[in-house]
């Protein structure tokens, strides 16, 4: 059996050619590690799910899964005094790392460091990640800790690897089409409007990874914000997203043309497709960007209510659904491109400094004594069309914030100081009116 690659799949094969693709789960697990133990169930588990050995066709439209058990690569990384630290550079390494292809290889590897100190240990989960998107990860991961729990005899949790690509998306949805026909033109403006990052170096496509840790005080000022201003809290993260990189691109303000920031904000189509978050096993995403001139003398509030505007008209017009238009023309362009040429592409088409990718993941795996989770990070490759990424993660009553950035455009003073003033503006939310 065989399954076809969308449209954002196949644009992420066609990036993974430029720069590994990947993307990592990190699963905080209670219990002590027992790396033989784990390196078994990872297998089971997987030869269970039927997704150890992926064949990528070659025409990079169709896929399948072979049967069999996979070889399970485990990393066991050497206790240290600082755990973060070390998660921290392992994440950096296995994002740059790139998936050897063969005929039939296992797109996922996995990392393991030990705890003691908490009896706890991380394990991560790396993946290719046009395979899947971060909702299928959970469900796969969570059932992999479950399989090291009950050693081995876990439920099988049967998955459909093969779901119809929905998805022909704008057949579907034809109205999208026209939708997003009409507003083209906008977006086009916005877009020649917005200031291009600097590439120091166009074919330089390293990533740094660095976290970002939001408490439990924080991260309820900045619900509590968001619902006292009307907002969602992914309005209000773009928000700060667009204000904390604002210093970093003050040459805009010296010139005439391109004063505005762009970033784009990944959104999940499960539930607009009708599809099954737990049992369909794949990849459902689109894409929006909003652009704003983020003037020094505005607020945040004032900066968060414009971006909502942006994001109204993009839920009421649904032009997310309308994705696959913008992914195809650019895989369309490109093959007549240059390999020097295919690097420069986004940075010059599609000026963007950040993007947002948001998951809760109390709707689908909350921390609990009973199924060993107790905490969560993720991060994800930038590859070569947005030079930083901010990969958020609600867990309980905090948030994690995996911070990945193209080496080639921002230093890492330059992500510190993002980092400082994202904090900054969360502790002004949270400071007593």
């Amino acid at each position: 059996m065989q399954g076809k690659f969308n449209s954002f799949q196949k644009t992420m094969l066609q990036w993974d050619d430029v720069h590994p693709y990947n993307a990592v789960h990190v699963a905080r697990v209670a219990g002590v590690l027992d790396a033989e133990r784990l390196r078994h169930s990872l297998s089971v588990g997987l030869e269970q799910c039927g997704l150890g050995h992926l064949v990528v066709h070659r025409n990079r439209s169709a896929y399948s899964y072979r049967s069999g058990s996979p070889t399970c690569e485990l990393r066991i990384l050497a206790v240290g005094e600082d755990a973060t630290s070390a998660l921290r550079a392992e994440l950096e390494w296995q994002i740059n790392m790139r998936f050897v292809h063969g005929d039939g290889f296992t797109p996922f590897r996995f990392f393991a460091l030990p705890l003691p100190a908490t009896d706890s240990f991380f394990l991560g989960l790396v993946y290719y990640h046009a395979v899947a998107d971060a909702e299928s990860i959970v469900v796969l991961l969570r059932h992999l800790v479950r399989c090291y729990q009950a050693e081995g005899n876990a439920a099988v949790l049967e998955l459909n690897r093969y779901p119809d690509a929905r998805a022909h998306l704008l057949a579907r949805h034809a109205g999208v089409v026209a939708q997003k026909l009409l507003a083209f033109p906008s977006q086009m403006r916005q877009l020649r409007q917005s200031c291009r990052p600097r590439y120091h170096k166009a074919d330089d496509f390293k990533n740094g990874f660095q976290f970002i840790s939001v408490g439990n005080d924080r991260f309820h000022a900045l619900i509590c914000a968001a619902k006292d201003w009307g907002l969602t809290v992914n309005d209000l993260l773009l928000a700060l997203l667009l204000k904390c990189v604002s210093p970093l691109a003050d040459g805009r303000l010296r010139t005439g043309k391109r004063r505005k920031i762009s970033v784009g904000c990944i959104v999940n189509l499960r539930r607009e497709l009708g599809i099954d978050r737990v049992r369909v096993f794949g990849l459902f995403l689109g894409s929006f960007i909003v652009s704003h001139p983020v003037p020094h003398a505005g607020s945040l509030r004032e900066l968060a209510s414009d971006i909502r505007q942006q994001t109204l008209v993009v839920k009421r017009r649904q032009l997310f659904l309308a994705t696959p238009i913008d992914l195809a023309l650019g895989r369309f362009v490109l093959q007549f491109f240059r390999p020097d040429r295919r690097r420069k592409f986004y940075q010059k088409n599609y000026p963007l400094w950040g993007g947002l990718t948001n998951l809760n993941l109390n709707s689908m795996w909350e921390p609990s004594n009973t199924d060993g989770l107790q905490d969560y990070f993720r991060g994800v490759s930038t590859g070569p069309a947005t030079p930083l990424v901010l990969s958020v993660t609600t867990v309980g009553d905090h948030a994690n914030i995996g911070v990945s950035y193209r080496a080639a455009v921002f230093s890492g003073q330059d992500i510190e100081r993002v980092q400082d003033h994202f904090m900054q503006q969360l502790e002004q939310l949270h400071a007593p009116a």
